[in-house]
């Protein structure tokens, strides 16, 4: 339906949007709970962030392990800001390959397994 919607208009679009769909919709395979924390466009910048702006403030780390020491150090004190996973118990059925349509658990790994 959006091919046929948009393709005359849009074509280079629709082709991106077509070929790429699995993993467009990829979101969709976790559960509900955790898509709030799926919605970030890059965690691992917005960890290191604390760590980029220290770093930029003492005008470099000095030595290697007084860089490796400092991050260690910021990132632990960062840790206690984290916002924690939302429903923790869904993370355990993720990892056993559950799997999940439109954020709603469709099998359990125990049937999986039978």
């Amino acid at each position: 339906m959006f091919a046929k919607q948009y393709n005359a208009k849009y074509p280079k679009a629709v082709k991106k949007i077509a070929d790429d769909e699995d993993e467009l919709l990829a979101f969709y395979d976790f559960p509900a709970e955790h898509w709030i924390h799926l919605w970030t466009t890059n965690p691992i910048e917005s960890t290191f962030a604390t760590v980029r702006l220290r770093t930029k403030v003492t005008k470099g780390a000095g030595s290697r392990a007084a860089g490796l020491a400092m991050v260690f150090k910021l990132v632990e004190s960062a840790q206690a800001r984290w916002r924690a996973v939302n429903a923790p118990h869904l993370v355990a059925l993720v990892r056993a390959g559950a799997r999940f349509e439109r954020g709603r658990l469709v099998e359990r790994p125990e049937t999986l397994a039978a």
